[in-house]
């Protein structure tokens, strides 16, 4: 059975009574031989100034799709572009040529980062899906940059653009109008997106791969929602929608389905043949369809009271998943959008295939700083939290006159209280251990020095 844990370059390989360990390599000196260098002098091939990419390992099974094709893909792309520019002249003159100037555009932005871009942690299907991946999250960040400069009325005017029955105020709708527990009214609460909150959790189990982070998370995404509903009606939900529903029913469903996944993707045995070694069609079939299966598999244990340093981290990736789980609702409220639009739907899917190699990035860093493979946050990882805290700044500028309503006094009582019980917390459990080994610390020094 292979584990990420053993052979993944995503994580440190570990010790073994019968493997002879080289001796860790030294920390270059500063500058060159202890001297400060010049920024006009520098000699650029110097250890440090060079940026090892997260990953270097390549999938040996299928070695064709790991040759370096390059130029190839320049030569293919170029002629693909001018066949496409030169033959444009049968389409009429203006929005035409524009709409399919701006995708080849985007084609080509993605068609170099699927080249050029640093690996990330995974290796299935191929690394260049990761970095297309990577390359779409930029353009949707540059994209939100644009945004945040244009006010709410120019930034609805150019969604016409892309889709012209945009544009369009909607009704705002709460669900909170006829709570009585009725079959009927249960029966009517179930519809399509119950089995969209179903795959939601899915994915989110098998992004942060923790059962009780899930759970954690699922039940604050309610509060929150109770506390937001003054500003969106569409949060205002049953007792029961929001804690039998949801929680108990959709929430829990996906959770426990993802968690059993990643259970099996844990423990299952991975052994990986090349086609040419694969004998018999079905064999070769299942080889194929094992590409888009993970290479390895590894569980998470956050840890979050183990350090202060692991208190904070998972607080503050409870904080960034619940920002991106409010996000949308926003957005589409403010842009005037259908819950199923088009629009929406590739978000949610952009941002789940985005935060499974941010949130491995993530994992890597926080527990094991010190490994040669983690010495800086990944690039997926730090992307995505600057796509978010941007879309954040979106949503907060556009809010401006619209939600005037100010949160209620027991929301504030709420809030003010959860956030002293974070506070307190960690102080008496990282903070008062910490004060006692000091102070003992400190009286045997002033005992030793009296004696």
């Amino acid at each position: 059975m292979l584990s990420e844990t053993t052979d993944s370059p995503a994580s440190p390989l570990q010790d073994d009574d019968d493997v002879i360990v080289s001796p860790p390599e030294a920390e270059p000196q500063p500058g060159i031989n202890g001297n400060t260098v010049r920024w006009y002098d520098a000699d650029r091939t110097e250890p440090y100034t060079r940026i090892a990419p997260f990953q270097e390992r390549h999938d040996t099974s299928v070695e064709f799709f790991y040759k370096p094709i390059t130029l190839t893909a320049l030569t293919i792309g170029l002629a693909a572009l001018a066949y496409i520019a030169m033959t444009q002249d049968l389409l009429e003159e203006g929005r035409d040529k524009r709409r399919i100037g701006a995708y080849a555009a985007l084609v080509s932005f993605l068609m170099f980062s699927m080249i050029q871009f640093r690996d990330g942690p995974f290796v299935r299907p191929h690394p260049a899906f990761w970095r297309v991946v990577l390359g779409v999250n930029l353009l949707y960040e540059l994209a939100l940059v644009f945004l945040l400069f244009q006010d709410l009325d120019s930034a609805r005017s150019m969604m016409t653009l892309l889709d012209p029955s945009l544009g369009v105020p909607l009704p705002e709708k709460s669900y909170a109008e006829n709570c009585a527990v009725t079959v009927d009214n249960i029966w009517d609460a179930i519809d399509i997106f119950c089995l969209a909150h179903a795959l939601g959790w899915f994915g989110k189990a098998m992004i942060l791969r923790d059962y009780w982070f899930c759970w954690i998370l699922s039940i604050a995404f309610e509060l929150a929602e109770y506390s937001l509903q003054h500003q969106l009606p569409n949060f205002a939900e049953c007792w029961w929608d929001h804690w039998v529903l949801d929680v108990l029913v959709c929430n829990w469903l996906g959770t426990y389905l993802g968690m059993k996944t990643c259970q099996y993707l844990e423990v299952k045995p991975y052994e990986w043949r090349g086609l040419r070694q694969t004998r018999g069609l079905r064999s070769k079939a299942r080889r194929v369809l094992s590409q888009f299966s993970p290479h390895d598999w590894t569980a998470f244990k956050w840890e979050g009271t183990a350090s202060f340093y692991h208190y904070t981290t998972v607080v503050l990736l409870l904080a960034v998943f619940l920002a991106a789980e409010l996000n949308p609702f926003y957005l589409k409220s403010l842009l005037w959008l259908e819950p199923d639009h088009p629009f929406v739907i590739l978000r949610l899917a952009g941002v789940f295939l985005c935060a499974l190699p941010a949130v491995r990035e993530l994992y890597q860093y926080v527990n094991d700083p010190n490994s040669r493979k983690a010495k800086r946050m990944g690039q997926h990882c730090w992307l995505l939290l600057a796509t978010i805290l941007t879309e954040l700044l979106v949503i907060t500028k556009w809010s401006r006159g619209l939600f005037e309503e100010p949160l209620p006094r027991y929301v504030r009582w709420a809030w003010t209280i959860g956030g002293v019980l974070l506070l307190l917390y960690p102080a008496i459990r990282f903070g008062v251990p910490s004060a006692r080994r000091y102070l003992r610390k400190h009286n045997r020094k002033r005992k030793a020095k009296s004696a």
